[in-house]
């Protein structure tokens, strides 16, 4: 999609920001608020599935507010690099994040020995914008058409299935120990480096099966380079209703999906926080960026922060399971 919004590095917007800002001085800013470009931390590349459905939000929140929003790309360390640069700024409403399953759950549990900050109490969060499902995809030269088909043939043939993933503690590591496990079949788990290469992977044939983030995967399934079996959520997607979901297919209890939304630094202060709320909101529901965020994958949602709270304590402890039955160590 074509970006209106330029990556830029900037390290030195909100240093000159008092940490922590007096009653008065809160309200005055707020009052006021924007009064200079904003910098949005993405921890993740840029063209990835989050910092595509980030930039689409962020052009439209920056007309609304009057003020851009300057794209920093931080990835590295399962998106701990850029946590900790926001986890440890001003909170001014200067520097926002876009938090999402990878950087708020799966990184910090990785990189626990590294991590120098709280994932889930150093941050203010304002509203999730978009939501997408993780597709149990297979390379169309497979035999199985089916959950229950690629269940029956893994424990007909144990250890045979090539499953592949992005990286050993990647969401599609995760996802597919966690859905080996429950299905309770034995197959190859094959680590490749990086989602380009997984992909190739899958497409050529070498490696069978993957689960991995719908809009990664639907063009080359509807190009015929990939076939879905099903998708990871708790209800069938809205943007492609008639595959089903794993749940239905023979796995009680499987979920595997992801979710971007807007965070600030604590101690955001409570009118920033209504303020910025109120127009994502917006944002997301005008039919342009609905639209444009369904064009790249993504379901669009918002949320109070109370229930974006309760999403990042729900997906805490799912994705713990994933790790402990994967057997994936910390570093």
């Amino acid at each position: 999609m074509q970006r209106t919004l330029k990556t830029a590095f900037v390290i030195t917007l909100a240093a000159s920001s008092p940490l922590h800002l007096a009653p008065a001085v809160a309200a005055d800013a707020a009052k006021n608020y924007p009064e200079r470009p904003i910098r949005f931390v993405l921890a993740q590349t840029s063209g990835s599935s989050i910092d595509t459905m980030s930039r689409v939000v962020a052009t439209r929140l920056s007309e609304l507010l009057g003020q851009q929003l300057v794209v920093d790309n931080r990835p590295g360390a399962g998106g701990i690099i850029g946590g900790e640069i926001v986890a440890h700024a001003a909170p001014d409403g200067y520097t926002l994040f876009a938090g999402a399953t990878a950087s708020q759950v799966i990184g910090p549990r990785v990189y626990k020995k590294v991590l120098k900050y709280n994932p889930q109490t150093d941050f203010t969060p304002i509203s999730l914008f978009a939501a997408t499902q993780n597709v149990l995809v297979v390379n169309p030269g497979m035999p199985y058409r089916s959950v229950k088909e690629l269940i029956a043939y893994a424990k007909a043939n144990p250890g045979k299935v090539n499953w592949a993933n992005a990286g050993v503690g990647f969401q599609s590591h995760l996802a597919g120990a966690l859905l080996t496990h429950m299905a309770g079949i034995k197959v190859l788990h094959v680590p490749y480096k990086g989602a380009g290469p997984m992909v190739a992977g899958v497409i050529a044939g070498e490696a069978h099966v993957t689960i991995g983030p719908a809009p990664a995967w639907m063009v080359h399934v509807q190009a015929g380079r990939a076939r879905a079996l099903a998708m990871g959520g708790e209800k069938r997607s809205t943007l492609w209703p008639d595959i089903p979901t794993i749940i239905e297919s023979g796995v009680p209890g499987y979920v595997s999906d992801g979710w971007a939304g807007l965070m600030g630094p604590k101690g955001l202060p409570k009118a920033i926080q209504d303020k910025l709320r109120n127009l994502l909101v917006k944002a997301v529901n005008e039919p342009a960026t609905n639209n444009a965020l369904k064009r790249v994958g993504a379901e669009p949602i918002t949320s109070t922060p109370a229930e974006f709270t309760q999403r990042i304590a729900k997906d805490w402890t799912r994705m713990g399971e994933a790790i402990r039955v994967a057997g994936l160590k910390v570093e």
